[in-house]
């Protein structure tokens, strides 16, 4: 098999990167897989040191196949480094795994992408990839199919990525034109469509909302997973897009996680209801206003 490359995009957390980097190799498929890392640069004097030592470390990585960093001059943003990373390599690769730097990921984690992005590199309804559970739900199957892309730990094809559209506004719009935003909302469980609102309005730069919804609205699906490949250590105050809580912690699979072709290629509408669950417990308002107040106890003021 040639293994699909693996993209990483890191600022300025040095341990967070250490961490991913190795649980990374402790994937035997490692040595057989192009790395490219994406660095951006600090956006503010008080960001620089650690922007800095992240890219001192990144120099010093092996273990992969190949190893390619690209260093930006500027501060990108996480968006924009994502949008053009994915783009630049999947239409060159065809295909990629795509990792952030607050991640840390199973040992099976590159076996179980690479034999997903096989699996299901001809089934067109099939557009994304996604290795994190949150919802220790054990009810899930260990792959499902589901309308709904998460974001940490996740791969694509070149194929499915052509449906990226990266204007918030019209992708809005098709949502309410067709009355889909109930819906996209897991029956009004979470507010996706608020935080698409928020891009548009420039109070959030989710390049995340914007490839949920387009796959949404060209009606493709994602592969997920009911034992997680990933777990999130972006919620300890680290990271720009991330407060606390403790909402979506989730607990590493440690075997293998078989990739059979799921037939009909349909959403699964009992896994749906899980996630609709799951977000009316975490969401509703009795559930912010216990987590405020235990956060306000404990002296966490943030978000």
């Amino acid at each position: 098999m040639t293994y699909a490359p693996i993209l990483l995009f890191v600022y300025n957390r040095p341990e967070h990167t250490r961490q991913v980097v190795s649980s990374l190799l402790r994937n035997k498929e490692a040595a057989d897989s192009p790395l490219f890392i994406y660095a951006d640069q600090s956006k503010n004097p008080e960001s620089d040191a650690a922007v800095q030592e992240v890219r001192r470390y990144i120099h010093s990585i092996s273990g992969f196949k190949t190893i390619t960093i690209i260093e930006r001059e500027t501060n990108w943003g996480l968006a924009r480094n994502i949008i053009d990373g994915v783009t630049t390599q999947v239409n060159h690769f065809g295909r990629v795994i795509v990792l952030e730097d607050d991640l840390i990921v199973a040992p099976y984690f590159l076996k179980f992408m690479n034999d997903a992005l096989e699996v299901y590199k001809d089934e067109q309804r099939v557009g994304h990839i996604q290795a994190c559970d949150f919802t220790k739900d054990i009810s899930l199957p260990d792959t499902f199919l589901i309308k709904w892309t998460g974001s940490w730990g996740w791969a694509t094809w070149s194929r499915a990525w052509k449906h990226f559209n990266p204007d918030g506004k019209e992708l809005l719009a098709q949502l309410e034109a067709r009355n889909l935003t109930r819906y996209f909302d897991f029956n009004g469980n979470y507010p996706f469509t608020r935080m698409l609102c928020r891009q548009i309005e420039g109070k959030n730069n989710s390049w995340a909302i914007r490839w949920n919804a387009s796959l949404f609205l060209a009606d493709i699906l994602s592969l997920n997973v009911g034992k997680s490949l990933i777990q999130n250590t972006g919620f300890d105050g680290s990271g720009t897009n991330c407060g606390g809580g403790g909402l979506y912690d989730s607990t590493l699979w440690q075997q293998p996680l078989p990739v059979t072709l799921i037939s009909p290629t349909e959403e699964n509408q009992t896994a749906r209801k899980v996630f609709e669950r799951y977000y009316h417990q975490t969401n509703c308002f009795w559930a912010k206003a216990i987590r405020r107040i235990k956060r306000t106890l404990k002296g966490d003021f943030g978000a």
